[in-house]
């Protein structure tokens, strides 16, 4: 079993990537959250925590194994946690999983359900039973996944989360949010804070 994958940020996808490990490239899915914060991250070495799993209908004999990558353990073992609820499941927690680990926990914690079916794919039902199954399980995610998130020589990777945050609030939708904070991105700029990408996505919509 693969459990840990070091390589070269080739290509990054809306919900995969593409990792150069010697010889080989390997296409790792991701959640979103793990997206966002390696969108500043192109072409450099990055470390993924893994979990393979097989994808198809066992009936047909059509099975395609597949990796699901991480930024850190914690974030592996929390997804794999929620994968264990019923009806949820790899592909579904794949799609759900658009906040960091200690804010998904936390409102599993919190029995928030509210937040819970405003994760994609998760309804009231789905939401109900996360918190059933996984309420006494997570306060430690909701803890640690904060210490052990990428610490920024990166500061780019908070920057690039937040900036896509605010433009959502600001009203773009999630693919034209993702869309700006791309462009500007490729312009191989360090951005300190948010204010300054947030300029440099302005300038370029302008331009």
């Amino acid at each position: 079993m693969i459990t840990k994958v070091t390589g070269q940020l080739l290509e990054l996808g809306e919900d995969w990537l593409t990792l150069g490990v010697g010889a080989f490239e390997y296409e790792i899915l991701i959640p979103e959250f793990s997206r966002r914060q390696l969108q500043a991250r192109m072409q450099q070495e990055i470390r993924l925590h893994t979990i393979e799993y097989l994808e198809g209908n066992p009936m047909q004999g059509r099975l395609t194994p597949r990796l699901v990558g991480f930024l850190t353990e914690i974030e592996r073992e929390f997804f794999e946690l929620f994968c264990s609820v019923d009806g949820v499941g790899v592909k579904k927690a794949l799609r759900a999983m658009v906040r960091p680990v200690r804010e998904v926990a936390t409102a599993i914690e919190e029995q928030d359900t509210k937040a819970l079916s405003g994760l994609p794919g998760v309804g009231p039902a789905t939401a109900e039973r996360i918190v059933a199954k996984l309420r006494r399980k997570v306060p430690k995610f909701a803890l640690m996944a904060a210490r052990d998130e990428p610490t920024a020589a990166d500061v780019q990777l908070d920057v690039v989360s937040e900036t896509f945050e605010v433009l959502r609030k600001l009203g773009h939708s999630e693919s034209d949010s993702r869309r700006l904070v791309d462009a500007a991105l490729s312009q191989k700029k360090k951005f300190k804070d948010v204010q300054e990408l947030l300029q440099a996505i302005y300038q370029q919509s302008q331009g």
